[in-house]
């Protein structure tokens, strides 16, 4: 088929492939956080403790992130639509299960057969797009990518507090069949099968080295702070299952004869690795401030979950507003300047955030909200390009699974930092504010000290405790705000790997007839 005829198929088809993969993208972003905020509902209708229905969770993450590496290879050896239309159906169906599970076993199961099905819709996605839009196209269609990718985990928690509240948690699974089957016919309809031509052998060591490091991290991050860390044997059994595969893994991939499971050609590419390090870097608090915010509102200040849900969703819109603006503006400025640009906005919300107070209304939520969606998508749309843009065609699909799972791990480890130092500055600052209220200290003596307050009685001291441990968090949060601004601070020399795609440089060939 001449070159011209090729390229047609995707033009005419580019709007309606481009909403299909989009409805799948956001639908599994959405399902990574919607189902967190049922997890006591959950817990309540399977007579659970709370590190089992933990696995409802634990199940999918691992999951999703052993299947994410292997989507590189299952793209180009069936070709993407087979693969993107499989995997849909298969969370489509797997949702249902998850809705309709009798016990929690069932519902572990079902969730980390979703897990194996939704993980290649991220980066899928991404490579449709960029194969389907020609290369002045690429930011307006990473805007829009990653509006997706964005939103979904910010709009689930209120999704999935109000379908909880007003019907069950089962409902935060049945609402992905909709979206799933309208996403399924579109793939099937308007994505034509494509060209098979990269039929590596299967690297069997790679991967299985690869996915035992990456499950085993996982499961570390994810089961650290129930764990205690490395005070449990089951901590340091997943650390050093780690590191030893991932040592294997990486000898294997510098000294192997034949192909390896991770394609070389993604290591030599200064932009790839260099944005897939920020994205790793950026990975933290993206997922860090998402998970703090809404526990913070609803624990420190009574906000019901709906409500927190809402007071979020300001972040969502300054995503859209700063992508709708970046797409216009990569291709006229250093994309470099671009990227610091979103880092230094983003750093000043979390220095802003690092003042928060018990006291403060919504107003400094909303507009730190705003603020830090804005820069975060002047960072992701850029930083999508600039990755991609000097990447050879034919290993796309593998270096935006790569790029995902950075993503995911970087949010899993900043989740599990941000976690654990939340309790431990809590304890530390809760031990010294406790250290002054003594009944020889006059300021703990009436009129200074008011009711319910008081050393005298025990209802008294209860909520004297219960107001310390209050502050104490909040200074917690606060310095997990901080740690934030410093992570995204650290993310600024990187900038330097980073090459500007030259103007009007051949992109890749339409992969997708």
């Amino acid at each position: 088929m001449p070159r011209g005829e090729a390229a047609a198929g995707p033009r005419i088809n580019r709007g309606a492939i481009t909403a299909s993969i989009m409805l799948a993208t956001f639908m599994q972003g959405v399902d990574t956080t919607i189902a967190n905020v049922a997890l006591p509902h959950m817990q309540g209708s399977f007579s659970c403790a709370q590190d089992q229905i933990a696995w409802v969770v634990t199940s999918y993450i691992v999951a999703a992130a052993i299947m994410t590496p292997l989507t590189g290879w299952l793209a180009g050896r069936f070709g993407i639509k087979y693969v993107f239309l499989i995997s849909v159906i298969g969370f489509t169906a797997t949702s249902a299960l998850c809705g309709a599970a009798t016990s929690l076993a069932e519902l572990v199961i079902y969730r980390l057969l979703q897990g194996l099905c939704g993980a290649a819709l991220v980066p899928l996605s991404q490579s449709v797009l960029l194969h389907i839009n020609p290369p002045e196209q690429h930011a307006r269609a990473m805007a829009i990518w990653g509006m997706g990718v964005v939103l979904g985990p910010i709009i689930g928690p209120a999704l999935g507090g109000w379908l909880t509240d007003d019907y069950s948690w089962r409902w935060v699974f049945y609402i992905n069949l909709v979206p799933g089957i309208l996403a399924a016919a579109g793939i099937m309809v308007f994505i034509h099968d494509t060209r098979h031509g990269q039929r590596e052998p299967f690297d069997f060591f790679g991967f299985t080295t690869l996915s035992l490091a990456v499950g085993a991290v996982q499961m570390l991050l994810d089961r650290g702070e129930l764990k205690d860390w490395f005070g449990s044997t089951e901590i340091w059994i997943e650390a050093i299952i780690a590191t030893l595969c991932f040592y294997l893994f990486v000898v294997h991939t510098v000294t192997a004869d034949g192909r390896s499971f991770l394609n070389r050609a993604l290591l030599k590419d200064a932009n790839c690795v260099g944005g897939t390090l920020l994205m790793f870097l950026i990975g933290v608090p993206l997922y860090g401030s998402m998970t703090l915010l809404p526990t913070m509102m609803q624990a420190l200040m009574n906000y019901p979950v709906i409500t927190a849900g809402f007071v979020t969703a300001p972040r969502g819109v300054g995503t859209m507003i700063a992508m709708f603006l970046v797409a216009r503006l990569v291709g006229r400025f250093d994309i470099r300047l671009l990227l610091l640009f979103g880092l230094a906005v983003t750093a000043v919300s979390m220095w802003q955030m690092s003042g928060f107070s018990l006291l403060m209304g919504m107003g400094p939520l909303i507009t730190t909200g705003l603020l830090q969606g804005f820069g975060l998508g002047f960072v992701f749309t850029p930083l999508s390009v600039v990755t991609f843009s000097t990447l050879p065609r034919q290993v796309f699909t593998q270096g935006t699974a790569i790029f995902s799972l950075m993503r995911n791990i970087g949010g899993s480890v900043g989740i599990s930092i941000v976690e654990a130092l939340l309790v431990q500055n809590t304890q530390i600052v809760h031990s010294r504010l406790v250290q002054g209220l003594r009944p020889e200290n006059p300021l703990m003596q009436a009129p200074y000290l008011a009711p319910p307050y008081s050393l005298a009685t025990p209802s008294g001291v209860a909520a004297l405790n219960a107001e310390v441990t209050r502050q104490a968090q909040m200074i917690g949060y606060i310095d997990d705000f901080h740690l934030m601004m410093i992570v995204i601070l650290v993310c600024v020399p990187f900038l330097l790997l980073l090459r500007q795609p030259k103007r009007g440089a051949p992109g890749p060939a339409v992969a997708l007839e």
